[in-house]
């Protein structure tokens, strides 16, 4: 048998299409709309792997796509109580931002005259403030803050640590993770106690 198709069901298929053509163009314009509105990020991932008397060493990766090797890392030892100068940060995941005041950046301006564009400073860390990543061997150099390095030296019979080559790995990592920042992306660190992190018992 075959079908009539009257004028008013020809308005029917007409308006169909339209709905359908408009359902399409809604979907193309909520995609388009939620990949120009969505937030690029980056993260980065310090795992401690060697938590000693005075001073820790760890591993820093770049995990936003996978798991990316960085560099080495120092820094104070953990403790019960704070002391400045001679304490880590509590484990955790912090935001960065950059730091543009302060001696750091004023020092690493001249130094660093090609790259430097702030410091990496990590924000709302619990009884801390101006935790930065920065240069420096030994756990001398750093108060609470993440040095890097290229190389590390065990930290169990040398008790201040030791990481060689700060500087070239700084320079390698930094224009990376500042770029992100500069251009809006958030950046976050996640800090991870790898190790059995026993606290000794200090003296001072």
């Amino acid at each position: 048998m075959k079908t009539v198709w009257g004028v008013k069901d020809k308005k029917l298929i007409i308006l169909n299409k339209h709905r359908k053509i408009g359902v399409i163009f809604i979907t193309i314009k909520q995609w388009l709309v939620s990949k120009i509105t969505r937030k690029s990020y980056m993260k980065l991932e310090l795992l401690r792997i060697s938590s000693q008397k005075d001073s820790t060493n760890g591993i820093l990766f770049d995990i936003t796509d996978g798991r990316d090797f960085l560099c080495y890392t120092l820094e104070d030892e953990a403790r019960d109580s704070k002391i400045y100068q001679e304490t880590r940060i509590p484990a955790g995941t912090y935001n960065i931002t950059l730091r543009t005041e302060g001696g750091f950046h004023q020092r690493y301006s001249k130094k660093f005259p090609d790259i430097h564009q702030g410091m990496l400073w990590l924000i709302d860390v619990p009884g801390f403030e101006y935790i930065l990543i920065h240069i420096g061997n030994t756990d001398e150099d750093t108060a609470g803050c993440i040095l890097v390095a290229d190389g590390q030296w065990e930290n169990i019979s040398r008790k201040d640590g030791f990481i060689p080559s700060s500087t070239t790995a700084y320079k390698r990592i930094y224009p990376k993770i500042a770029a992100a920042l500069v251009g809006g992306e958030e950046v976050s660190i996640s800090i991870i106690d790898y190790d059995t992190v026993k606290i000794p018992h200090h003296n001072v």
